[in-house]
Protein backbone atom coordinates (compact mmCIF):
# COMPACT_ATOMS: atom_id res chain seq x y z
CA UNK A 1 0.00 0.00 0.00
CA UNK A 2 3.08 2.02 0.83
CA UNK A 3 4.14 1.56 -2.58
CA UNK A 4 1.07 2.60 -4.56
CA UNK A 5 0.18 5.85 -1.69
CA UNK A 6 4.23 7.20 -3.11
CA UNK A 7 3.02 6.60 -6.66
CA UNK A 8 -0.39 8.94 -6.11
CA UNK A 9 2.01 11.39 -4.53
CA UNK A 10 3.99 11.44 -7.66
CA UNK A 11 1.29 12.06 -9.46
CA UNK A 12 -0.23 14.56 -7.44
CA UNK A 13 2.97 16.63 -7.32
CA UNK A 14 3.36 16.47 -11.04
CA UNK A 15 -0.70 17.83 -11.53
CA UNK A 16 0.68 20.65 -9.25
CA UNK A 17 4.05 21.11 -11.51
CA UNK A 18 1.45 21.49 -14.68
CA UNK A 19 1.32 18.27 -16.15
CA UNK A 20 -1.99 16.72 -17.15
CA UNK A 21 -1.25 13.12 -16.65
CA UNK A 22 1.54 11.15 -15.03
CA UNK A 23 2.04 7.54 -15.56
CA UNK A 24 4.60 4.69 -14.25
CA UNK A 25 5.58 2.11 -16.63
CA UNK A 26 7.96 -1.11 -16.42
CA UNK A 27 11.56 -0.55 -18.16
CA UNK A 28 11.21 -3.75 -20.21
CA UNK A 29 10.57 -2.66 -24.29
CA UNK A 30 12.22 -6.22 -25.81
CA UNK A 31 8.65 -6.74 -27.86
CA UNK A 32 9.58 -3.59 -29.24
CA UNK A 33 12.94 -3.79 -30.55
CA UNK A 34 12.20 -5.97 -33.28
CA UNK A 35 10.09 -3.43 -34.61
CA UNK A 36 12.48 -0.41 -33.96
CA UNK A 37 15.23 -2.41 -35.69
CA UNK A 38 13.21 -3.50 -38.59
CA UNK A 39 12.14 0.09 -39.40
CA UNK A 40 15.86 1.35 -39.30
CA UNK A 41 16.39 -1.64 -41.71
CA UNK A 42 14.03 0.02 -44.15
CA UNK A 43 15.66 3.20 -43.97
CA UNK A 44 12.26 5.09 -42.85
CA UNK A 45 14.37 7.40 -40.84
CA UNK A 46 15.66 8.72 -43.79
CA UNK A 47 19.14 11.96 -43.07
CA UNK A 48 18.19 10.97 -39.15
CA UNK A 49 21.61 9.59 -38.56
CA UNK A 50 20.84 9.79 -34.91
CA UNK A 51 18.40 6.74 -35.21
CA UNK A 52 20.26 4.95 -36.78
CA UNK A 53 23.93 5.51 -34.17
CA UNK A 54 21.96 4.50 -31.25
CA UNK A 55 20.02 1.52 -32.72
CA UNK A 56 18.48 -0.87 -30.21
CA UNK A 57 19.31 1.62 -27.36
CA UNK A 58 16.65 2.99 -27.58
CA UNK A 59 14.61 0.02 -26.94
CA UNK A 60 17.17 -0.76 -23.85
CA UNK A 61 16.06 2.06 -21.07
CA UNK A 62 18.73 0.02 -18.12
CA UNK A 63 21.52 0.88 -20.30
CA UNK A 64 20.49 4.51 -21.52
CA UNK A 65 20.47 4.69 -17.57
CA UNK A 66 22.21 2.26 -15.56
CA UNK A 67 19.76 0.58 -12.61
CA UNK A 68 16.89 2.13 -14.64
CA UNK A 69 13.72 0.21 -12.97
CA UNK A 70 10.52 2.21 -13.96
CA UNK A 71 10.11 5.21 -15.96
CA UNK A 72 7.78 8.13 -14.89
CA UNK A 73 5.86 9.03 -18.18
CA UNK A 74 4.44 12.77 -17.97
CA UNK A 75 1.81 14.58 -20.54
CA UNK A 76 1.13 17.96 -21.03
CA UNK A 77 -1.18 19.85 -23.23
CA UNK A 78 0.03 22.40 -25.56
CA UNK A 79 -3.10 23.05 -27.57
CA UNK A 80 -3.66 27.18 -27.07
CA UNK A 81 -7.30 27.28 -29.55
CA UNK A 82 -9.85 25.16 -31.35
CA UNK A 83 -8.48 23.84 -34.28
CA UNK A 84 -10.38 23.92 -37.13
CA UNK A 85 -10.41 21.23 -40.27
CA UNK A 86 -7.64 21.08 -42.57
CA UNK A 87 -9.11 23.31 -45.17
CA UNK A 88 -9.56 26.11 -42.76
CA UNK A 89 -6.01 25.63 -40.89
CA UNK A 90 -4.09 25.85 -44.72
CA UNK A 91 -5.45 28.84 -46.40
CA UNK A 92 -3.94 29.99 -49.17
CA UNK A 93 -0.82 32.86 -48.77
CA UNK A 94 -0.91 31.73 -44.66
CA UNK A 95 2.42 29.97 -43.38
CA UNK A 96 1.24 27.55 -41.92
CA UNK A 97 3.44 25.94 -38.86
CA UNK A 98 2.35 23.06 -36.80
CA UNK A 99 1.00 24.55 -33.30
CA UNK A 100 3.62 23.00 -31.02
CA UNK A 101 6.47 25.41 -32.28
CA UNK A 102 4.32 27.96 -32.43
CA UNK A 103 5.54 29.12 -28.38
CA UNK A 104 7.98 28.86 -26.11
CA UNK A 105 10.66 25.56 -26.80
CA UNK A 106 8.75 22.49 -25.15
CA UNK A 107 11.75 21.18 -24.71
CA UNK A 108 12.98 24.02 -22.02
CA UNK A 109 9.26 24.04 -20.44
CA UNK A 110 9.58 20.04 -19.62
CA UNK A 111 12.64 19.89 -18.64
CA UNK A 112 12.28 22.07 -16.12
CA UNK A 113 8.99 20.47 -14.68
CA UNK A 114 10.72 17.12 -14.80
CA UNK A 115 13.49 17.99 -13.13
CA UNK A 116 11.48 19.79 -10.31
CA UNK A 117 9.39 16.51 -10.12
CA UNK A 118 12.30 14.67 -9.48
CA UNK A 119 13.69 17.17 -6.84
CA UNK A 120 10.09 17.05 -4.93
CA UNK A 121 10.50 13.18 -4.94
CA UNK A 122 14.11 13.16 -3.21
CA UNK A 123 13.04 15.70 -0.78
CA UNK A 124 10.29 13.01 -0.05
CA UNK A 125 12.00 9.26 -0.53
CA UNK A 126 15.49 10.80 -0.06
CA UNK A 127 18.31 10.58 -2.67
CA UNK A 128 17.62 8.17 -5.95
CA UNK A 129 18.65 7.24 -9.23
CA UNK A 130 17.64 8.73 -11.96
CA UNK A 131 17.73 10.94 -15.57
CA UNK A 132 14.66 13.04 -17.62
CA UNK A 133 14.22 13.01 -20.90
CA UNK A 134 12.16 15.36 -23.42
CA UNK A 135 12.53 14.29 -26.60
CA UNK A 136 16.58 14.79 -26.44
CA UNK A 137 18.13 11.31 -25.98
CA UNK A 138 17.24 7.94 -27.69
CA UNK A 139 13.84 6.92 -26.17
CA UNK A 140 11.12 5.03 -27.21
CA UNK A 141 8.52 8.01 -25.66
CA UNK A 142 5.08 6.64 -26.65
CA UNK A 143 5.74 3.35 -26.35
CA UNK A 144 6.35 3.99 -22.76
CA UNK A 145 3.54 6.16 -22.22
CA UNK A 146 1.41 3.64 -23.90
CA UNK A 147 2.84 1.10 -20.87
CA UNK A 148 2.46 4.29 -18.43
CA UNK A 149 -1.34 4.30 -19.20
CA UNK A 150 -1.09 7.46 -20.61
CA UNK A 151 -2.92 6.57 -23.84
CA UNK A 152 -2.91 4.18 -26.68
CA UNK A 153 -0.49 4.06 -29.96
CA UNK A 154 -2.70 5.78 -32.62
CA UNK A 155 -2.62 4.39 -36.47
CA UNK A 156 -0.34 7.83 -36.97
CA UNK A 157 2.30 6.45 -34.48
CA UNK A 158 1.60 9.42 -32.53
CA UNK A 159 -0.28 8.47 -28.89
CA UNK A 160 -3.34 9.28 -28.13
CA UNK A 161 -5.66 9.80 -25.00
CA UNK A 162 -9.79 9.92 -25.28
CA UNK A 163 -9.90 12.76 -22.83
CA UNK A 164 -6.71 14.27 -24.88
CA UNK A 165 -6.46 13.26 -28.25
CA UNK A 166 -3.22 13.91 -29.22
CA UNK A 167 -2.12 17.49 -28.51
CA UNK A 168 0.67 17.29 -26.11
CA UNK A 169 4.11 16.62 -24.98
CA UNK A 170 5.74 13.68 -23.18
CA UNK A 171 8.68 14.03 -20.96
CA UNK A 172 9.76 11.23 -19.48
CA UNK A 173 12.16 9.81 -15.95
CA UNK A 174 13.95 6.59 -15.95
CA UNK A 175 14.87 5.75 -12.24
CA UNK A 176 15.67 3.56 -10.04
CA UNK A 177 12.08 3.38 -7.84
CA UNK A 178 10.70 0.12 -7.70
CA UNK A 179 7.41 1.97 -7.84
CA UNK A 180 4.11 0.01 -8.70
CA UNK A 181 3.47 0.00 -12.91
CA UNK A 182 -0.17 1.34 -14.35
CA UNK A 183 -2.31 -0.56 -16.36
CA UNK A 184 -2.02 0.24 -19.80
CA UNK A 185 -5.10 1.84 -22.04
CA UNK A 186 -6.93 -0.17 -24.86
CA UNK A 187 -6.33 0.80 -28.45
CA UNK A 188 -9.08 2.47 -29.55
CA UNK A 189 -8.79 3.49 -32.94
CA UNK A 190 -10.81 1.31 -34.29
CA UNK A 191 -11.77 1.32 -38.31
CA UNK A 192 -10.95 4.61 -38.48
CA UNK A 193 -8.41 5.63 -40.93
CA UNK A 194 -8.53 9.15 -41.19
CA UNK A 195 -5.16 10.06 -40.42
CA UNK A 196 -3.88 7.66 -42.95
CA UNK A 197 -6.28 8.73 -45.68
CA UNK A 198 -5.23 12.81 -45.09
CA UNK A 199 -1.24 12.27 -45.19
CA UNK A 200 -0.91 14.52 -48.10
CA UNK A 201 2.92 12.75 -49.06
CA UNK A 202 1.41 9.19 -48.12
CA UNK A 203 4.01 9.35 -45.28
CA UNK A 204 1.77 7.07 -42.90
CA UNK A 205 2.44 3.49 -45.23
CA UNK A 206 -0.13 1.59 -43.23
CA UNK A 207 -1.29 1.42 -39.38
CA UNK A 208 1.63 2.15 -37.36
CA UNK A 209 3.85 2.33 -40.20
CA UNK A 210 5.51 5.73 -41.22
CA UNK A 211 7.96 6.54 -43.78
CA UNK A 212 9.40 9.24 -42.15
CA UNK A 213 11.27 10.17 -45.42
CA UNK A 214 7.99 11.62 -47.00
CA UNK A 215 6.54 12.74 -43.74
CA UNK A 216 6.12 16.58 -43.89
CA UNK A 217 7.28 17.12 -40.46
CA UNK A 218 10.44 15.30 -41.07
CA UNK A 219 11.09 17.29 -44.52
CA UNK A 220 10.62 20.86 -42.77
CA UNK A 221 12.37 19.95 -39.51
CA UNK A 222 14.95 17.03 -39.53
CA UNK A 223 15.87 17.18 -43.78
CA UNK A 224 18.93 18.79 -43.97
CA UNK A 225 19.07 19.07 -48.20
CA UNK A 226 17.15 19.44 -50.73
CA UNK A 227 13.42 18.51 -50.78
CA UNK A 228 12.60 15.95 -53.37
CA UNK A 229 10.80 17.77 -55.88
CA UNK A 230 8.40 15.63 -56.63
CA UNK A 231 7.68 16.07 -53.02
CA UNK A 232 7.32 19.85 -52.87
CA UNK A 233 3.84 20.34 -54.47
CA UNK A 234 2.53 18.35 -51.06
CA UNK A 235 3.88 20.16 -48.74
CA UNK A 236 1.60 23.42 -50.03
CA UNK A 237 2.29 25.69 -47.46
CA UNK A 238 3.26 23.54 -44.57
CA UNK A 239 6.58 25.61 -43.40
CA UNK A 240 7.30 23.91 -40.12
CA UNK A 241 6.07 20.71 -39.20
CA UNK A 242 2.13 19.45 -40.23
CA UNK A 243 -0.86 18.75 -38.38
CA UNK A 244 -3.19 17.34 -40.54
CA UNK A 245 -3.14 13.60 -39.20
CA UNK A 246 -4.03 15.62 -35.44
CA UNK A 247 -6.72 17.52 -37.64
CA UNK A 248 -8.90 14.68 -38.55
CA UNK A 249 -8.71 12.40 -35.73
CA UNK A 250 -11.88 12.18 -34.29
CA UNK A 251 -10.34 11.99 -30.55
CA UNK A 252 -9.04 15.25 -31.02
CA UNK A 253 -12.20 17.05 -30.51
CA UNK A 254 -12.34 16.29 -26.81
CA UNK A 255 -9.12 18.12 -26.37
CA UNK A 256 -9.44 20.90 -23.78
CA UNK A 257 -7.11 24.28 -24.83
CA UNK A 258 -4.10 24.65 -21.97
CA UNK A 259 -3.50 27.43 -19.68
CA UNK A 260 0.26 27.27 -20.20
CA UNK A 261 1.33 30.49 -21.25
CA UNK A 262 4.43 29.47 -22.86
CA UNK A 263 2.66 27.44 -25.65
CA UNK A 264 1.02 30.38 -26.79
CA UNK A 265 1.95 31.88 -29.92
CA UNK A 266 4.56 34.42 -30.33
CA UNK A 267 5.16 36.62 -33.27
CA UNK A 268 1.74 36.29 -34.83
CA UNK A 269 2.84 32.70 -36.16
CA UNK A 270 -0.36 31.12 -35.99
CA UNK A 271 -1.62 34.27 -38.35
CA UNK A 272 1.73 34.90 -40.60
CA UNK A 273 2.06 34.81 -44.49
CA UNK A 274 4.32 33.60 -46.30
CA UNK A 275 5.62 37.04 -47.96
CA UNK A 276 6.19 38.64 -44.79
CA UNK A 277 8.05 35.57 -42.90
CA UNK A 278 10.47 34.71 -45.92
CA UNK A 279 11.07 39.11 -45.93
CA UNK A 280 12.80 38.23 -42.46
CA UNK A 281 16.57 39.19 -42.45
CA UNK A 282 18.81 36.71 -40.51
CA UNK A 283 18.86 38.91 -37.39
CA UNK A 284 15.15 38.97 -37.30
CA UNK A 285 15.32 35.29 -37.11
CA UNK A 286 17.20 34.94 -34.60
CA UNK A 287 15.94 38.02 -32.69
CA UNK A 288 12.40 36.95 -32.79
CA UNK A 289 12.56 32.98 -32.98
CA UNK A 290 14.73 32.84 -29.83
CA UNK A 291 13.50 30.76 -27.45
CA UNK A 292 11.61 28.92 -29.97
CA UNK A 293 12.45 25.16 -31.45
CA UNK A 294 12.09 26.70 -34.78
CA UNK A 295 15.15 28.50 -34.45
CA UNK A 296 17.14 24.98 -34.42
CA UNK A 297 16.79 24.31 -38.37
CA UNK A 298 18.39 27.61 -39.62
CA UNK A 299 17.92 30.38 -41.30
CA UNK A 300 18.62 28.62 -44.55
CA UNK A 301 16.29 25.61 -43.91
CA UNK A 302 13.59 28.16 -42.83
CA UNK A 303 13.87 30.06 -46.33
CA UNK A 304 13.85 27.26 -47.95
CA UNK A 305 11.00 26.28 -46.66
CA UNK A 306 9.29 29.43 -47.03
CA UNK A 307 10.48 29.37 -51.14
CA UNK A 308 8.37 26.21 -51.00
CA UNK A 309 5.37 27.15 -49.52
CA UNK A 310 5.84 30.51 -52.16
CA UNK A 311 5.84 28.26 -55.45
CA UNK A 312 2.63 26.53 -53.92
CA UNK A 313 1.37 30.11 -53.06
CA UNK A 314 -1.68 31.31 -55.72
CA UNK A 315 0.17 33.88 -58.16
CA UNK A 316 0.46 37.20 -57.24
CA UNK A 317 2.62 40.31 -57.70
CA UNK A 318 3.65 40.09 -53.59
CA UNK A 319 4.59 36.13 -54.24
CA UNK A 320 6.48 36.94 -57.09
CA UNK A 321 8.68 40.07 -55.80
CA UNK A 322 9.15 38.07 -52.60
CA UNK A 323 10.40 35.23 -54.65
CA UNK A 324 12.96 37.25 -56.90
CA UNK A 325 14.42 39.17 -53.60
CA UNK A 326 16.07 35.80 -52.59
CA UNK A 327 17.15 34.41 -55.97
CA UNK A 328 20.47 35.69 -55.53
CA UNK A 329 20.57 34.18 -51.69
CA UNK A 330 24.49 33.23 -51.07
CA UNK A 331 23.50 29.61 -50.15
CA UNK A 332 22.73 27.38 -53.23
CA UNK A 333 19.85 25.57 -51.31
CA UNK A 334 17.95 28.50 -50.63
CA UNK A 335 18.36 29.32 -54.32
CA UNK A 336 17.40 26.08 -55.72
CA UNK A 337 14.32 26.09 -54.30
CA UNK A 338 13.75 29.76 -54.81
CA UNK A 339 14.32 28.48 -58.59
CA UNK A 340 11.69 26.29 -58.43
CA UNK A 341 9.07 28.33 -57.12
CA UNK A 342 9.44 31.09 -59.31
CA UNK A 343 9.28 28.22 -62.45
CA UNK A 344 5.92 27.58 -61.13
CA UNK A 345 4.95 30.59 -61.27
CA UNK A 346 5.77 31.26 -64.71
CA UNK A 347 2.96 30.16 -66.60
CA UNK A 348 0.58 32.31 -63.94
CA UNK A 349 2.45 35.83 -64.12
CA UNK A 350 3.04 36.63 -67.38
CA UNK A 351 1.14 39.74 -66.69
CA UNK A 352 3.01 40.47 -63.91
CA UNK A 353 6.08 43.12 -64.59
CA UNK A 354 9.39 41.73 -64.97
Amino acid sequence: MEGRAFAQRIKDWGRSLGFQAVGIAHADLSAAEPRLLEWLDRGWHGEMEYMARHGALRARPAELKPGTLRVISCRMDYLCDVPGSVEDELQPGHAYIARYARGRDYHKVLRGRLQKLCERIEADAGPFGYRVFTDSAPVLEVELAAHAGIGWRGKHTLLLDREAGSWFFLGEIYCDLPLPIDEEQPNRCGTCERCIDVCPTQAIRGPYQLDARRCISYLTIEHKSAIPEELRPLIGNRVYGCDDCQLVCPWNRFAQPSAEEDFQPRNGLDRATLVELVAWTEAEFDQRLQGSPIRRIGYERWLRNLAVGLGNAPTSSDVIEALRARANHPSALVREHVEWALRKHEGGHSHLAA
